[in-house]
């Protein structure tokens, strides 16, 4: 993963690059954490070798995992970054194209990028903060969140 600063403020902004063989969650976490992101969001497209969706149960306050074994398109990657628990975590959603044209899409669990993913990022001067959430069982943005 490779990444520069193309605009520093306000808001900066971020180029991501990932290449055949990242992680692209793992990936992406680390590049917020040493990045300090509090109050991001992002979009992306590129391709993945295979990934992992994920559809949330709210009965079973968990995921039901959706495996893609196959080359894929991003169409379109998309989420936000907030702190949790005084740690940034990611909110990534994503729609990809199988060869025959059909699309899938669901909450991004795990994706192994090739031949590349390109992600810019935008981070807020202000921060945002998740709160875990009883009723759905997650941490969700809280507004109110000092």
């Amino acid at each position: 993963m490779r990444s520069k600063l193309i605009n520093d403020g306000p808001q900066r902004t971020y180029a991501v690059v990932m290449d055949s063989g990242d992680e692209a969650i793992a990936a992406l976490q680390e590049f917020a954490a040493e990045h300090r992101l509090h109050a991001s969001q992002f979009t992306g497209i590129g391709a993945f070798r295979r990934a992992v969706f994920g559809f949330y149960d709210l009965q079973r306050k968990e995921y039901k995992r959706i495996p893609i074994e196959e080359q894929v398109e991003v169409v379109s990657l998309l989420g936000d970054i907030a702190l949790s628990d005084g740690k940034p975590k990611l909110h990534p959603h994503v729609v990809v194209a199988k060869a025959d044209g059909t699309a899938h899409g669901g909450h991004l669990l795990e994706a192994v990028v090739r031949p590349t993913l390109e992600i810019i990022v935008t981070e807020s001067p202000a921060y945002l903060r998740r709160s875990f959430n009883k009723d759905a069982g997650l941490p969700l943005i809280d507004l109110g969140a000092k």
